[in-house]
């Protein structure tokens, strides 16, 4: 076998303009493989952390029935006991605890229903950013603020600026009656429309008070160390609490997104598997111009007295040789390409640009950088070429030898 394997690698050099063509095809396909499929686990790990960052994180734990009634009776008590039982979690990085419901804006003549978020400044804005979207006035002051952020959509249409007082009206826990009046401490604006009509940012102790909901929570919003324990950080904490909690993943909250990456992830992969087909018959093409061109070397061999299979097994060999190579030399070109853009994403623009703002997603297309992108996309090329390799050995089994020499 050592002898085959000397002889092959030989033979790879004896014509190195041929060699060198088989081994481009294969270091392009997969230079192109590796790139594509970066692009995409970026694009989908960019959508993931944005939306889970600015809206659910990666668990929420809320009292049981609460997604499905979003009222403020459906609250659970922010005991000490909870609290500790839900950060202690190893994978657990931080928690953010919030007060949400809904509310009538009101100044003067003009009321428009929105949404009261409750949250503690700066654990809020260690995780979403919040401060970076304010556009005029300030942030909170301290976690004991009585003044409210808005979106600015939402500010205009109230005619609302800096110290201006707005005027809110809603159910409070139990049925109490909640109303209250807060100045605008700042006017925020987020990419996503939507949220910049709705949306009212109080602190937790402020809500807490305007709905009379005395320590209380909607939900804990819980972000990991590490996503890829979701499942078994999942598991760990519904095992620990109650039945009087009911535990979720951002998957579950947030389905139209999961499915859209899916979808994504889908037409992704029928490109990639288009790539894939143009690349192996790009393979089979130099590997069938060379099968063609050393028919009379093949033939002269065998007229000697070299058996069939024997060789078979070094152009197999050989095709192994050269496959190996474009790969290796394919992902040691892509690595630094990817590596930089990995760093340094492409910032979009025009209508692209707007409509992943749209989603409350970063407008730049990001590239993944992992293992397991180089290994498989490597992988796959490496087997295209083992498959295609197979044209040669079947020719070799079966060509006719007199036919062979006079070419």
């Amino acid at each position: 076998m050592r002898n085959y394997t000397k002889i092959a690698w030989r033979n790879l050099w004896r014509n190195k303009r041929r060699s060198m063509i088989t081994i481009s095809s294969v270091f392009f396909a997969i230079l192109l493989a590796m790139l594509m499929r970066s692009m995409q686990n970026g694009t989908y790990d960019l959508m993931e952390r944005d939306a889970i960052r600015n809206s659910t994180g990666f668990i929420q734990v809320h009292a049981k029935g609460y997604w499905e009634d979003k009222t403020i009776d459906n609250t659970f008590e922010n005991t000490k006991s909870l609290s500790q039982k839900v950060s202690s979690e190893q994978n657990v990085s931080q928690v953010i605890p919030r007060l949400e419901s809904f509310a009538l804006a009101s100044t003067g003549k003009i009321t428009k229903g929105v949404g009261i978020v409750g949250t503690i400044p700066a654990i809020e804005n260690s995780i979403t950013k919040l401060e970076s979207r304010v556009v005029e006035g300030k942030y909170f002051l301290n976690k004991n603020d009585n003044g409210v952020l808005l979106g600015d959509a939402l500010a205009k249409y109230l005619k609302l600026g800096i110290g201006d007082t707005i005027v809110l009206l809603s159910q409070g826990f139990h049925g109490f009656t909640a109303a209250g009046e807060y100045p605008v401490r700042g006017i925020l604006h987020f990419p996503a429309p939507e949220m910049n009509k709705q949306l009212i940012y109080m602190t937790l102790a402020t809500a807490q008070y305007f709905f009379a909901a005395d320590n209380r929570l909607t939900s804990y919003s819980l972000m990991l160390e590490n996503p890829d324990k979701l499942d078994k950080t999942y598991q760990t904490i519904n095992d620990g609490l109650g039945k009087q909690y009911e535990i979720m993943t951002w998957d579950e909250m947030m389905v139209e997104l999961k499915q859209q990456i899916e979808s994504d992830n889908i037409s992704g992969m029928f490109m990639l598997a288009i790539l894939y087909v143009v690349v192996a018959f790009g393979i089979f093409g130099t590997i069938l111009m060379m099968t063609f061109e050393r028919k009379r070397e093949f033939s002269i061999m065998i007229a000697v007295g070299m058996q069939r299979y024997k060789l078979a097994l070094i152009v197999f060999i050989e095709t192994l040789y050269m496959g190996f190579l474009g790969v290796l030399s394919g992902a040691i070109a892509s690595t630094p390409i990817i590596y930089y853009f990995y760093k340094n994403p492409i910032p979009l623009t025009g209508e692209m640009a707007t409509a992943m703002e749209e989603f409350n997603v970063q407008p730049i297309l990001p590239f993944a950088f992992s293992a397991e992108i180089f290994l498989n996309q490597g992988l796959i090329v490496l087997i295209l070429t083992l498959i295609v390799a197979l044209y040669p050995l079947a020719n070799i089994s079966k060509f006719n030898l007199i036919s062979g020499l006079r070419s």
